[in-house]
């Protein structure tokens, strides 16, 4: 019966991950742009050139001719086309901007504990926690849904805790939340856990990985 109750939520995961997917792109690090202002040749690239001049910073930022610096954070292309309009209107007359996304960028993610294939994994289009467990082939029948935690790479302030319960059965999207390079999703298991003792260990020993692999 909790192995049918496992599945019937992988289910339901995997459906409002595609749910998430099929909403509007919002932009990350490593977005490579097509940008198009009309009549500034000077300025604009063209789709496919080069794969895009253009390239969102890992702080999640941008610089582009005349207007300086753009905060990228949360912003899908629509919002980013009409704020590039609006910045660039104190220098053009009626800019006419378009932008494409000529690569995507990828956010690489560690998913350990109590899922059926923990690992490193990159993820594309969309960076959540769902994404991340689907990318994982979902949690495990042994997975305690309501103590999955995410951990930044800065690590900076507490893990963050996630009820996936909230999510899969309330529809609690604000959970899932948008992950960073190098951070890290552990799923618990249903016995007792001692975060310090059971997940530290396993986080210390994921960057110190990374690491390795990064000055290789």
């Amino acid at each position: 019966m909790r192995k049918k109750l496992s599945v019937l939520l992988f289910a339901c995961l995997l459906a409002l991950s595609a749910i998430a997917q099929a909403e509007e792109y919002t932009m990350c690090p490593g977005d490579r742009l097509d940008i198009v202002v009309a009549g500034h040749e000077d300025i604009s690239t063209y789709v496919g050139a080069a794969g895009g001049k253009y390239i969102v910073r890992p702080d999640v930022r941008l610089s582009f001719p005349l207007v300086g610096e753009l905060d990228i954070t949360g912003k899908t292309v629509a919002a980013f086309t009409k704020e590039l309009e609006q910045r660039l209107a104190e220098y053009i007359i009626n800019p006419r901007v378009t932008v494409n996304i000529a690569q995507l960028g990828t956010t690489r993610v560690y998913v350990l504990g109590e899922v059926n294939k923990p690992g490193l994994y990159e993820l594309e289009k969309s960076h959540k926690v769902l994404d991340a467990i689907g990318k994982a082939q979902g949690f495990t029948k042994d997975a305690a849904k309501k103590k999955v935690f995410l951990v930044h790479k800065d690590h900076k302030g507490e893990p963050v805790k996630v009820n996936l319960n909230d999510i899969l059965k309330k529809g609690d999207v604000s959970q899932n939340y948008t992950l960073q390079e190098g951070d890290l999703l552990y799923l618990t298991s249903n016995g007792r856990i001692d975060f310090a003792r059971d997940i530290m260990p396993l986080i210390s020993g994921a960057y110190i990985v990374s690491e390795i692999n990064e000055n290789n």
